[in-house]
């Protein structure tokens, strides 16, 4: 969003896709942001209120890049439009959510809950229409939503669509994954209820989230007290990620303060390699540090086994400080999995053949291309980073690509 803008606001026209339904990406999953711990609805509606202002930007959803061909200010690229089923004509009512009875695991939620087959993906979503899943659309269900839409705006008849459009300048903001906490075999994510990822706690902590914000185990539904936060799941290891993700250390850090702030006799361990808490990150590390409901354990957890009385994760390993082998139980294990390039899941029909990846699969550059290329990276599409440097990233890639174009212009001009 914020390279879009940066280029808009310069007076460029600019397209900005997004695969998903809403813009906003993963920030717009999080509860809070770190340092501040304020919610990210700030950040949020100031783009939004930029975005719905600039004439110059169009935003498609639902919409992805297949296909590249051309060169620098002259690029030609092919794009998939995912069928809404519901048309410009949406007021955002809910009528058709409450004519249907068909549920869906929520993608905001990371499938945590349940949301009705015809959702809103979320309260500051953009654009604020609803959407029909696909698996209703040709159905009595969709019937229904269709015939309780009074405005007219679902539209069961929309269809796959393909345009091809010319382009001078290309930034991929393709964001990040969270990694894939299955492929941890020793930490039983794919085997053990009361094991979750960092993302998925995100969302328990939100009180718009699927459990309205209360800290529950997925097992049981009864209230997480004694809580491990697990460093670098599949991280810094040649067997999974080789890469430091940057933010899982401070994401850990503020989660422990959800728990605290759940109130009770709520207690967070957070077993580390190191903490990564750099420059202005550190005054907070220290805070969290002085949290009596906070402990460290300086270890790389080994495996996770269950105890299978009571559902508690136990978790096995070494404290390197003291060297001691552990045996800990926890009600609930939350692992800090780290962030994958979302552009490998894009690198089809030729799109490898257009960019460089470095050996993590994070965007290099152009592939072939001169120091004037046309594509450039932004955000986590580029490397790991958090929110903030995400908009620096985002920023810096805009200012290339109005370059691109102005030189572009100039040349054809002379």
């Amino acid at each position: 969003m914020t390279a879009a803008l940066e280029a808009a606001e310069c007076g460029q026209q600019v397209l900005l896709i997004d695969k998903a339904p809403t813009l906003g990406g993963r920030t717009a999953q999080l509860y809070r942001y770190f340092p501040k711990m304020c919610h990210p609805s700030c950040g949020l509606e100031i783009n939004l209120k930029r975005l719905k202002g600039n004439p110059k930007l169009r935003v498609m959803a639902m919409t992805e890049l297949v296909a590249v061909t051309g060169r620098r200010g002259d690029y030609r690229v092919t794009l998939k439009v995912r069928p809404r089923y519901v048309n410009e004509n949406c007021t955002a009512c809910g009528k058709c959510a409450e004519a249907v009875s068909s549920e869906i695991p929520d993608p905001f939620n990371y499938g945590l809950s349940k949301v009705k087959a015809a959702y809103l993906p979320h309260l500051m979503a953009y654009p604020q229409r609803y959407v029909i899943d696909a698996s209703i659309a040709n159905t009595a269900e969709g019937e229904k939503a269709k015939a309780a839409c009074p405005v007219g705006a679902v539209d069961l008849g929309m269809q796959e669509e393909t345009l091809e459009l010319t382009v001078g300048a290309i930034v991929w903001a393709t964001g990040w994954r969270p990694y894939d906490a299955n492929k941890i075999q020793p930490y039983g994510y794919d085997r053990y209820q009361n094991v979750i990822t960092s993302v998925e706690f995100e969302r328990l902590a939100d009180p718009r989230g699927p459990t309205g914000g209360q800290l529950l185990r997925p097992s049981d539904g009864k209230p997480a007290k004694n809580i491990a936060f697990i460093q670098c799941a599949g991280s810094r290891d040649e067997n999974y990620l080789r890469h430091c993700s940057r933010i899982c250390c401070m994401a850990t850090l503020k989660q422990t303060q959800y728990v605290r702030e759940a109130g009770g006799d709520g207690r967070s361990t957070v077993y580390y390699i190191d903490i990564r808490a750099i420059d202005r990150f550190e005054d907070f590390y220290q805070m969290v540090q002085a949290d009596a409901t906070v402990s460290f354990v300086k270890s790389k957890v080994a495996r996770i086994a269950l105890n299978e009385v009571n559902g508690n994760p136990i978790l096995h390993g070494v404290d390197t400080e003291g060297y001691h082998r552990y045996a800990t139980e926890h009600d609930l294990v939350v692992l800090a999995v780290g962030m994958e390039p979302e552009i490998t899941g894009l690198l089809g029909n030729g799109l490898a053949a257009a960019i460089v990846l470095d050996s993590s699969n994070f965007i290099e550059g152009c592939a072939g291309a001169s120091a004037d290329a046309g594509m450039f990276a932004a955000g986590a599409a580029a490397s790991p980073l958090d929110v903030n440097r995400s908009v620096q990233s985002a920023t810096a890639a805009s200012l290339k690509a109005i370059q691109v174009v102005h030189k572009t212009v100039s040349t054809e001009v002379a």
